[in-house]
């Protein structure tokens, strides 16, 4: 079973940088995707960027150009740079991470989900 926990979130003024990191503890062996969502008060949950198991990336339109996913498969860590940042960018952040069970013919079966506990962004303008 994988576990996360995403860090870094913090306060920060309109235009700064900051960098969420995303924890994972257990058999990552078999991760398929991992990615990063938010959700600001009054609002629905909502994808922000993404990055498969062979390392392509997506990001919503709203984040392209400011923010970058990456991930450090040794370290089991997948980080979300978030540049030139926007009040609009205020929310709770989360990891996600859908992965398969590592058997003697390698991943199969049902795909999971888990997410983190979230870790709060604040922009200022």
């Amino acid at each position: 079973q994988v576990q996360l926990v995403e860090s870094g979130g913090a306060s920060v003024q309109s235009g700064g940088s900051l960098r969420l990191s995303c924890a994972a503890s257990g058999d990552t062996s078999c991760v398929h995707y991992s990615s990063w969502y938010r959700q600001a008060p009054g609002k629905e949950r909502e994808f922000v960027s993404g990055i498969t198991r062979d390392g392509g990336t997506s990001h919503a339109d709203s984040v392209k150009g400011r923010f970058t996913i990456s991930r450090d498969k040794a370290k089991k860590m997948v980080y979300l740079q978030m540049n030139s940042v926007k009040p609009e960018d205020t929310a709770m952040y989360y990891c996600k991470t859908s992965y398969r069970m590592s058997g003697a013919s390698g991943c199969q079966g049902t795909l999971f989900e888990t997410w983190g506990q979230g870790t709060q962004v604040t922009v200022s303008a």
